[in-house]
């Protein structure tokens, strides 16, 4: 009976899977230090913080889009995007009785905005954390969005190719190399005895 895989094949979908998560392990795996030593690698934060007067007739509009608890009014969503350099509409809107609250977190950076609906006071707060940040929130998924999770997803099962094949690949190869199992329980066997042994 012919084998499902053949060396060539197994070589072939190795090279392949790889190819294809190369730059994405690297980054993971570059993030994961980052990650790991967060307190040690201090990144600079910039924060850009605007209070003005909202004018009466755009404020008018925003208190009536607070009664049907609706998405921005065109109008509205231009003066922010203008005074703040962000584009607001489409981000989760918070109506109360006296306020509007804006929340637009994306990866490495928090973005908020504040409207009292009886004053008119708007606050808009932009802080940026820098590339280490912004990496590493792509690394945890955080405010990545649905098409940075169906990569992640997509690279996750590529990474379990490449990692079975090369399983594979040992496997035909044990027979010439005799330190082949050793060293792969070796990987197996650090992480589990620090799991079982050394974290608490």
């Amino acid at each position: 009976m012919r084998p499902l895989f053949t060396l060539g094949s197994l070589r072939q979908w190795h090279w392949i899977s790889s190819a294809l998560c190369l730059a994405g392990l690297l980054m993971f795996a570059v993030t994961g230090i980052t990650l790991n030593h967060a307190a040690q690698i201090e990144g600079r934060s910039d924060t850009k913080t605007i209070e003005i007067l909202m004018p009466d007739n755009l404020l008018m509009l925003a208190r009536e889009a607070s009664v049907n608890g609706e998405q921005l009014p065109a109008a509205l969503d231009g003066f922010l995007q203008e005074k703040t350099g962000s584009h607001l509409r489409g981000h989760r809107i918070e109506w109360s009785e006296t306020e509007l609250y804006i929340a637009a977190p994306r990866p490495g950076a928090d973005t908020w905005l504040s409207l009292n609906l009886e004053t008119g006071e708007l606050l808009f707060e932009d802080t940026d954390r820098g590339w280490i940040a912004y990496f590493n929130d792509l690394h945890k998924g955080r405010n990545t969005g649905i098409a940075w999770s169906w990569f992640i997803d997509v690279f996750a099962g590529i990474c379990v190719l490449f990692s079975i094949t090369g399983l594979l690949l040992l496997q035909r190869q044990v027979s010439s190399r005799p330190t082949t199992w050793p060293l792969t329980g070796l990987g197996l066997l650090v992480p589990v005895l620090i799991m079982l042994l050394l974290i608490h």
